[in-house]
């Protein structure tokens, strides 16, 4: 893409009080994930790559980013929030469904911040990845996945999930001290 050459680190729906249903399957995986993930949020914010997170606000429809960030931080797994605490550079967009484009302003973010190549990374990745991947796919972004900075409530579905990132949608599935900023 002409002019839109930047890549973004796009955590999805990290900042995350685990307070719904199937996660006591989720935060094995998630807890997995963290240093991988906080890996990579290292060097992108160290190449002053745009860093977005998008974020389900739970139904909390007057809540903005700080609160969410203070209600996740105040639960019983601040241990897999606290590692990836977005910084005063940090962009935040709320999401209400899966997919990160789905009714957001996400698009026209990327597009101002000259971004043609995303690096989407959190949970779940049978889910909100999945379907992220599909929409920046059609909206003709590269997409790069690291297989160990996303977690998963079911393993084969993630399994299954990610070769049909790599199948269909033509993303980059590689480990995460792969991916450069």
């Amino acid at each position: 893409m002409d002019g839109h050459d930047r890549t973004a680190l796009i955590l999805i729906d990290m900042i995350n009080t685990y307070g719904h249903d199937d996660a006591e399957l989720l935060v094995p995986s998630v807890a997995k994930a963290i240093p991988a993930l906080s890996r990579l949020l290292e060097r992108a914010r160290a190449a002053e790559a745009p860093v977005i997170y998008v974020n389900d606000n739970f139904g909390e429809w007057r809540s903005h980013h700080g609160e969410l960030l203070d209600t996740a931080l105040a639960g019983p797994h601040a241990d897999l929030v606290e590692p990836l605490t977005p910084d005063d550079a940090s962009l935040f967009v709320v999401k209400a469904r899966h997919s990160i484009f789905y009714e957001t302003p996400l698009n026209y973010l990327l597009g101002q911040q000259g971004v043609g190549h995303v690096v989407l990374c959190g949970q779940v990745t049978e889910q909100c990845v999945l379907y992220s991947a599909l929409d920046a796919h059609i909206r003709h972004l590269r997409v790069t996945v690291p297989e160990d900075a996303v977690a998963h409530i079911h393993a084969d579905l993630a399994h299954a999930a990610l070769r049909m990132m790599r199948r269909n949608m033509n993303a980059d599935i590689r480990l995460a001290d792969e991916i450069t900023f």
